[in-house]
């Protein structure tokens, strides 16, 4: 029990360190990375202009006129929310464009039932709910130097919403196959996804999830080793991208902390 709690002291020391070395660009790698699939989508819709706007025609039978208008509203939505957000400007207006986007999407594709694309999309949400939270200002103090009688209400719940709707990722990568990998990969996937949902560890548990991801995000959506010509790129490619995303939100869990309604801040109450 006792080399337990040194192994997870020692643990929390190396990402405590990690945050020092980092604090002053984290934030902002956290935001390229949760913008990086609404920047990529962005893109595709310029380079893939006609296939997107001629798909849009077939699935709906809209007519041109309106499959073009979803094509632009993507294009301009995505490319200028993420300009916002990197400039640190008008962010929760930015995010609201974003989420708008998520949704009309998630209609659009006819996603809504595909339970993997849809908690893909939650999670997008989570992560555009803590850039929302990182733009908060902290709740005015009646001095200069004192802390704040009250709680930043706004804030806090959507800490807490941000790292709940981070959780869907993880179920997307759940495959039901009895094999130790995979068993390996529930057991101490679903253990740190539930520790950032409620808020313990927070910082440790998203440090690692980080550092899981990127790996197998790199290995299971490499993308470049596909041909261009064949359809799985593009697939692939998304599901890199908004993987990233996740990445950023966690990142951005591991800079700010859990926030208010969380296991972590109530320990320092006690």
């Amino acid at each position: 029990m006792t080399s337990n709690s040194a192994w997870l002291s020692r643990a929390e020391d190396v990402a405590d360190q990690f945050l020092r070395l980092s604090k002053n660009y984290l934030p902002h790698l956290a935001r390229l990375c949760l913008v990086s699939t609404f920047l990529e989508d962005g893109l595709r819709m310029w380079l893939q202009w006609s296939e997107q706007r001629e798909y849009m025609d077939i699935s709906w039978s809209c007519g041109y006129f309106i499959a073009t208008l979803f094509v632009l509203i993507n294009l301009f939505g995505q490319l200028g929310g993420v300009v916002m957000i990197l400039l640190r400007k008008k962010v929760e207006i930015a995010c609201g464009i974003l989420l708008g986007i998520v949704i009309l999407q998630t209609i659009a594709y006819q996603i809504l039932w595909d339970l993997q694309f849809l908690f893909r999309n939650l999670s997008l949400i989570g992560g555009l709910a803590l850039l929302v939270a990182e733009s908060k200002k902290e709740a005015r103090t009646l001095f200069a130097g004192v802390p704040s009688l009250g709680e930043n209400k706004p804030k806090t719940y959507l800490m807490l919403g941000g790292r709940i709707l981070l959780v869907f990722m993880f179920l997307t990568l759940v495959r039901f196959e009895f094999s130790v990998m995979q068993m390996f990969q529930l057991l101490i996937g679903g253990m740190l996804m539930s520790l950032v949902a409620i808020g313990f560890k927070t910082k440790l548990s998203s440090f690692v999830l980080v550092l899981w991801l990127m790996l197998f995000n790199v290995y299971m959506n490499a993308f470049w080793t596909i041909p261009a010509y064949k359809p799985m790129r593009d697939f692939l490619k998304y599901d890199f991208f908004q993987t990233l995303s996740v990445i950023g939100g966690l990142l951005m869990l591991v800079s700010l902390g859990p926030g208010g309604v969380s296991m972590d801040e109530h320990k320092k109450q006690w």
